[in-house]
């Protein structure tokens, strides 16, 4: 039984079902918190009565916690998550941890920090399994093993919010009504895949309103490619029937798709109506080249995904296939990040479980390894995808072969990454000791400015680190200061520095207030060691300047990389912060390796202030006119047509317009008159 004086809070979650959940200070007290799978935080807790730490605060909360399934957070006393687990029976679970001994040094590190201890009781040890992947794929705990590069992926739609149904490629919630074919491995595996659909089944891919304002068929319905509905070239039921035909052949139908076809251009040809044979020829080759270019493709199931791991230099590399309608629908790599002890078989069950948190589950998933808890998973992803989910490590046959076929390809994807992360640490100890720093850099951040004649003044960050370039933490600053306007390189150096380095001064406080180094959730520093500069002594010198009133000019080096006279690769000089300056010969890997980062900074500037200078040049004039919101100017354009219509426009027409009132079309008609 518990306490009498626990506090108990009883979260109802969206499938009806109700959780006991509580949380414990140090002093073993105890106090109500929401359910962290609803996305609520705990409650502030009271002032602690005792300094309890460790092994021994998870002793004496262990003694009150039930023996049943549930999921629980470890926190320091800074409050910062340290790890989440899930345990059939909680107070077994917990105890586990206070005995002391049997755990490896990494764990030892996080018992030592443990502060404060929250749990959640679920009906079921599935249930808590799943609640378990959530909280880790959400919160990122830093003793967990983390799923990384978990990006959505993209699908083919035909979507059928519109007569006639649209071929196009989407990623993320699916909000418009149609039917979904994936997932894919990548975008490019969904573009030729849709290039190669166009061919075959000549479905429109435009957006709808280039489909409402078509006069004559586009490009596209010339070289065959669209059947061109949008001008009436095909009728609304022979349209349907090529969107059927799609349909039936993403969903696993070829054989019957491609059989159907066959028939009708053997009675074509019997017609004598050769142009018409020819067309369907063509469909079918179209066809034939889709799923001859899926690669192997499986004979024993429809629709699974392959998981493969291997580990090497204290890295874990996951290859993932995926299968669906008895074709092969592209491959990728993962580096879920786990401590080097961590067995193969541990480290792929902590990503299966968070993969599936976000992703449709299919009805047969194959490992190369057989994981701890293999029965349960399979219960937790039935319960989750609604079907019966089988996992299987296969020994022989055709699924063994696709199993070994992942784990060739994580073989190699692993070797390639790991020479890549040798040739990068070699680069950063060269640079290391060209800069005289005491360490080889973990971050290496790159600024440089970009305008059109002052105009748009953008600066750019990009990040690198000891897995090269850390696109995830690259950054961009629209300039607003008055000088920065007029194109002063200084004063835009001098706003963009300001405007980090501020927020690096506010971190690196809070870090040293917990005495840890400034970290994030992926173990990447947010403090840099080397800040580039591109552009001579005096961006050094103003960068610097900012830097001192910040209080980190001592913290971070500071280097700007200048060409040479003539301007040419290879005759960089190298500004230190001290006035002097050093230069490298020209066929120095280091040499070569700065002039990247640079030039990786230049490109991304570059792009920013292009994409600032379009989107300035798509805003519409009826944007300056005060009232006229998004809304009206939908519903303005959609009357006239173009702005320049609505200039044209009297003010009783412009009135006529919903939302638009009398003395709100005076002043449209008087902006433009």
């Amino acid at each position: 039984m518990l306490d009498d004086n626990r506090k108990i809070c009883r979260m109802h979650r969206n499938d009806g079902t109700t959780h006991k959940t509580a949380a414990h200070d140090a002093s073993g007290a105890s106090l109500a918190v929401p359910d962290a799978a609803e996305g609520a935080r705990p409650s502030k807790m009271p002032e602690m009565t005792e300094s309890l730490r460790g092994a021994a605060l998870i002793a004496e909360v262990a003694r009150q916690l039930p023996e049943r399934p549930g999921v629980y957070r470890y926190f320091d006393a800074q409050g910062e998550l340290l790890y989440v687990g899930k345990a059939r029976n909680l107070k077994r679970r917990v105890s586990s941890y206070a005995r002391g001994r049997g755990h490896a040094t990494r764990i030892m590190m996080m018992i030592n920090q443990v502060a404060r201890i929250e749990f959640t009781t679920t009906a079921t040890e599935a249930e808590a399994l799943l609640l378990e992947a959530n909280l880790i794929k959400r919160l990122k705990p830093r003793f967990n093993i983390l799923l990384r590069d978990d990006k959505s992926f993209p699908y083919i739609l035909i979507a059928r919010n519109h007569a006639a149904p649209r071929l196009m490629k989407h990623r993320g919630a699916r909000r418009i009504p149609g039917n979904y074919y994936g997932p894919f491995a990548n975008a490019g595996a969904v573009n030729r895949a849709i290039a190669a659909m166009q061919k075959a089944f000549l479905l429109r891919t435009c957006t709808d309103s280039v489909y409402a304002n078509r006069s004559r068929p586009c490009l596209l319905h010339q070289i065959r490619r669209c059947a061109a509905p949008c001008t009436g070239e095909v009728s609304e039921e022979e349209y349907a029937t090529l969107v059927q035909q799609a349909e039936a052949f993403l969903s696993g139908r070829s054989k019957q798709v491609q059989a159907e076809l066959t028939r009708q251009m053997q009675q074509a040809a019997e017609r004598l109506d050769y142009e018409q044979a020819a067309v369907l020829r063509d469909r079918l080759a179209a066809m034939r080249h889709i799923t001859q270019g899926q690669g192997v493709n499986p004979r024993s199931f429809e629709a699974a995904d392959v998981f493969a791991i291997v580990q090497d230099g204290g890295t874990s590399c996951i290859q993932a296939f995926f299968f669906r309608n008895w074709q092969n629908w592209g491959n990728r790599a993962y580096f879920p990040r786990a401590e080097a002890e961590r067995p193969a078989a541990d480290v792929l069950a902590a990503f299966v479980a968070q993969f599936y948190d976000a992703h449709p589950v299919p009805p047969l998933v194959l490992l190369s390894h057989s994981l701890p808890e293999q029965a349960l998973l399979e219960q937790a992803l039935s319960e989750k995808a609604g079907h019966k989910v089988r996992i299987i490590t296969p020994q022989r046959g055709e699924k063994r072969q696709f199993v070994q076929q992942a784990l060739d390809n994580a073989q190699e994807t692993l070797a390639q990454r790991l020479a890549s992360s040798r040739a990068q640490r070699q680069l950063l100890q060269g640079v290391a000791a060209f800069f005289g720093l005491p360490q080889p850099p973990r971050r290496i951040e790159v600024f440089d400015n970009s305008h059109l004649s002052g105009s748009n003044p953008v600066s750019a960050m990009i990040v690198a680190g000891p897995e090269g370039f850390m696109k995830a933490h690259y950054r961009t600053f629209n300039l607003r200061d008055a000088a920065a306007a007029r194109g002063d390189d200084y004063a835009m150096m001098r706003e963009v520095m300001r405007r980090r380095l501020s927020r690096l001064a506010d971190a690196s406080g809070a870090d040293h207030a917990r005495k840890q180094p400034d970290d994030t959730e992926e173990g990447f520093p947010q403090l840099p060691d080397l800040i580039l500069i591109d552009g001579g002594a005096g961006q050094v010198k103003a960068a610097l300047s900012v830097a001192e009133e910040q209080g980190l000019a001592q913290r971070i080096t500071f280097v700007g990389i200048a060409k040479g006279p003539q301007r040419n690769a290879g005759e960089e000089t190298f500004h230190m912060a001290d006035g002097s300056t050093r230069t490298l010969c020209k066929r120095d890997p280091v040499l070569y390796y700065l002039q990247r980062l640079r030039d990786e900074a230049h490109r991304f500037a570059i792009g920013a202030q292009r994409q600032r200078r379009r989107k300035e040049a798509r805003r519409s004039t009826l944007d300056a006119i005060p009232g006229i919101g998004p809304a009206r100017k939908r519903a303005l354009l959609a009357a006239f047509g173009s702005v320049r219509a609505i200039a044209r426009a009297e003010v009783v027409e412009l009135a006529a317009v919903e939302g638009i009132s009398r003395q709100l079309a005076q002043q449209i008609h008087d902006h433009f008159h």
